[in-house]
């Protein structure tokens, strides 16, 4: 078995449960300083600050729970009409060639925030892994942040993405 060595997930695994909810921080907060490129009835869709890749949205319930079957129906619809429309916007602004769309439910399945649950969505290119990670301990991002919660929060808000 060969081993991928991520000593930047480290922050998320060691982090104290003082600490406040990214996504309820969110949810009450503004959508810049959270990088919040959608907000629905239920939901909120939010750039992860720790990029596997350019693009990558994580997308929760905007009531805290841990687990997916503590969502109510209407919670469960409004979360994938979200995700829905981050795949369709990350697809007309990035075109990528294929995705990671994931739960990690619970601290042993990776969980960085095991008490409210979210959904990643990481965008893939071919040939967008390399040897800096595991050479260099690096991952090279083509794009800041800033620039990717501009392009795509105007994206979603733009009439180029439809149901």
């Amino acid at each position: 078995m060969k081993i991928l060595w991520a000593p930047w997930r480290m922050s998320y695994v060691v982090r104290g449960s003082a600490e406040e909810c990214i996504f309820c921080k969110a949810v009450r907060g503004g959508d810049e300083e959270n990088y919040v490129v959608l907000r629905s009835g239920h939901t909120i869709a939010m750039l992860n600050i720790f990029p596997y890749n350019t693009a990558h949205v994580m997308v929760a319930p905007a009531r805290h729970v841990a687990r997916i079957e503590q969502l109510t129906r209407e919670e469960v619809l409004d979360l994938f009409e979200v995700l829905s429309k981050i795949i369709k916007a990350i697809d007309a602004e990035y075109v990528p060639q294929g995705y990671n769309i994931g739960v990690n439910m619970g601290k042993v399945a990776g969980a960085g925030v095991e008490s409210h649950i979210h959904v990643h969505v990481v965008p893939r290119w071919l040939g967008d892994t390399n040897f800096m990670p595991v050479i260099a301990g690096t991952k090279v991002m083509p794009e800041d942040l800033r620039s990717t919660y501009t392009r795509l929060r105007s994206r979603v808000l733009s009439q180029e993405i439809t149901r």
